[in-house]
């Protein structure tokens, strides 16, 4: 008989570390306080809630643990049926509370346990801060705690890392709460259902259509307007060009091009010639001087061609000089002989 007391003893002894060890595994992973549109009970009713994980790798039962929302419950001189009194206690015979390895579960607060055995009578303030705790089976252990702070609407406050070493928490949106999955799961959203989320009654999508059509109308009513301004300028322009009076002003356009060009030549070859071209030289003279036989002379504008004319203005000097001029010596004259009825 000693001997079986002994033995049971020492069992007692062996597993009381192990189930503390177990105990260890199971933690707070999120908690809501002020539940508006997120989860819905199996009544249609919102309640705060409250996610427990199972961190480890082998399967835990929490049944018959206990939740409180009760400070009083640390005072250690506390008996345990007062400090039972002040918890709601996880209920048996449910399968959901046995949790294999990286499993959750979750529990409604401020509910009536006679709903179901998710449903617990712990109390929650969403206006003040609220610390929940989670205590063992036996209500004198602290297996877990946190303290949550007042949260808007659909918030929720999780564990940044879902294993038990981290002590980090953060405040979630309701677009970023993960009950019932871990809590650094990256959900893969593609832009249409993202869309579809956003915008659920299509507005957004309706007035981005309208955009769109009126945007590619205006630019529709843009460039056949710049066309159509093109193309009127290009027949004007046409018109223009084939009027009569432009012409002659574009045959003496390629005249005055074409003696530039030969005037060009002839200085280019002057140049080469260095400025010296005799045959041009000889038929200039030579037009000069039959101009000056013909008395032909120019009418250029500015220039004064002076025609010699006999006006006898210099007679008296030619009279006046002939007494000066010498007297040349004569040849002695032949008599002159009587011809004919002078010899008579």
């Amino acid at each position: 008989m000693k001997k079986f007391s002994f033995l049971l003893g020492l069992l007692a002894v062996t597993c009381l570390p192990m189930h503390a060890q177990m105990d260890a595994s199971i933690k707070l992973n999120e908690v809501m306080t002020d539940n508006q549109s997120s989860l819905i009970d199996e009544y249609g009713t919102r309640h705060a809630w409250v996610e427990i994980a199972n961190i480890s790798h082998s399967t835990y039962n929490i049944r018959g643990m206990y939740l409180t929302t009760d400070r009083s419950v640390l005072d250690k001189s506390m008996s345990v049926p007062e400090r039972v009194k002040r918890m709601s206690q996880i209920p048996n015979g449910d399968v959901r509370t046995n949790l294999s390895g990286r499993q959750f579960i979750v529990f409604q607060l401020n509910s009536e346990p006679s709903k179901g055995s998710l449903h617990l009578a712990v109390t929650v303030d969403p206006s003040k801060p609220t610390w929940i705790a989670l205590y063992n089976g036996n209500a004198t252990q602290l297996i877990d705690s946190v303290t949550v702070p007042v949260l808007n609407a659909d918030q929720s406050f999780a564990r940044i890392s879902n294993n038990g070493n981290s002590a980090d928490w953060e405040v979630k949106s309701g677009d970023r709460v993960t009950v019932g999955i871990q809590n650094m799961t990256t959900v893969s959203e593609s832009k249409i259902e993202k869309f579809k989320r956003e915008d659920p009654y299509g507005f957004a999508m309706a007035i981005m259509a309208m955009g769109i059509v009126f945007l590619c109308l205006a630019l529709l009513w843009i460039f056949f307007t710049l066309f159509g301004m093109f193309m009127r300028h290009q027949e004007a322009a046409k018109k223009v060009i084939n009027t009569q009076p432009i012409k002659p002003i574009t045959k003496t356009v390629e005249k005055t091009i074409e003696v530039g060009h030969k005037t060009g030549v002839i200085l280019k070859e002057g140049f080469d010639t260095k400025g010296i071209d005799r045959e041009i030289y000889m038929a200039v003279i030579g037009m000069a001087l039959q101009q000056y036989r013909d008395n032909v002379h120019d009418v250029e504008s500015g220039v004064i061609t002076i025609k010699p004319r006999e006006t006898e203005w210099d007679a008296a000097y030619t009279e006046m000089t002939h007494f000066h001029e010498p007297v040349l010596p004569t040849t002695p004259q032949s008599p002159k002989i009587p011809t004919g009825p002078e010899m008579k």
